[in-house]
């Protein structure tokens, strides 16, 4: 690969792992379209919720489809709830800091996996395309035959092959395209994802300097035990916004209840 090119690709990665540890400090929309067949139109089943970061670990706060509260009494109810996890989260015992070791251990990991696909993949360039009036780098991904995995996440890479679009002023990842070549073997060999599966992402800057994903589709295929399993679903991100870690979220959401409490009050005083 030329300079230029590992120099970009460099870029790109430690891009990634920032926005991989950005999403534990920022909230947003997620909504999930799961559908029986890719090809299918109308989705089978549709689920919006509001993610909030909450130090130890993510709250799916459940949103009608509008984007909105469906039931204000059950919103409320979900917010007191997050409260008292981030009230916990805040606390320095012996549970909060096996919690926080565990969210630790899953971003190094994340980390560690990102960082592998430098040398997992044969990176080939392609050419430039334009999306939104910015010029998007495209390079083909090859599993590279040399790769030495050190743990069977990283063995999965061999499996795999894709594209990927840098954004070329800023050198971020813009989307990414990936099909399984081969069987993927899964929770000591009793599921499989079958070849042809397939996944895409796309990304854009949402703050300075940080691209974080606003569309994802997954089509996989296969069986865990003796059952056969089908995941055809398109998750849509929207409505970021950074909140922190619990100490900065804790008063967010504090100050969000108690506007919730002033307007229910108001709307009693104006009952006839």
């Amino acid at each position: 690969m030329p300079r230029e090119d590992s120099t970009r690709l460099s870029q790109t990665i430690s891009g990634l792992k920032a926005s991989e540890q950005a999403m534990y400090l920022y909230e947003r929309i997620e909504r999930v379209e799961s559908r029986k067949e890719p090809q299918d139109i109308q989705p089978a089943e549709v689920a919006v919720s509001r993610v909030i970061p909450a130090g130890t670990g993510i709250d799916h706060i459940s949103l009608g489809l509008d984007g909105h509260p469906a039931d204000s009494a059950k919103y409320r109810s979900d917010l007191e709830k997050l409260v008292k996890s981030l009230e916990w989260a805040l606390e320095t015992g012996h549970d909060q800091k096996e919690a926080y070791e565990k969210v630790e251990k899953k971003i190094r990991q994340r980390d560690e996996l990102i960082d592998d696909t430098r040398d997992a993949f044969i990176f080939t360039f392609v050419g430039r395309e334009m999306r939104a009036g910015r010029p998007l780098l495209k390079y083909r991904m090859d599993p590279n035959p040399a790769f030495k995995p050190l743990n069977r996440s990283a063995a999965l890479f061999s499996r795999v092959k894709g594209y990927i679009w840098i954004d070329e002023e800023t050198s971020q990842m813009a989307r990414v395209e990936g099909q399984v070549i081969q069987d993927i073997s899964f929770g000591l060999f009793l599921g499989k994802i079958y070849k042809g599966s397939s996944f895409m992402q796309e990304r854009y800057e949402m703050a300075p300097g940080l691209w974080l994903p606003t569309f994802s589709e997954y089509d996989f295929d296969g069986r865990k035990f003796f059952s056969s399993i089908s995941i055809h679903e398109k998750t849509f991100y929207s409505h970021y916004r950074r909140v922190g870690p619990p100490s900065e979220t804790l008063p967010i959401i504090r100050a969000e209840l108690a506007r919730l409490g002033a307007s229910s009050m108001n709307a009693q005083g104006t009952d006839p």
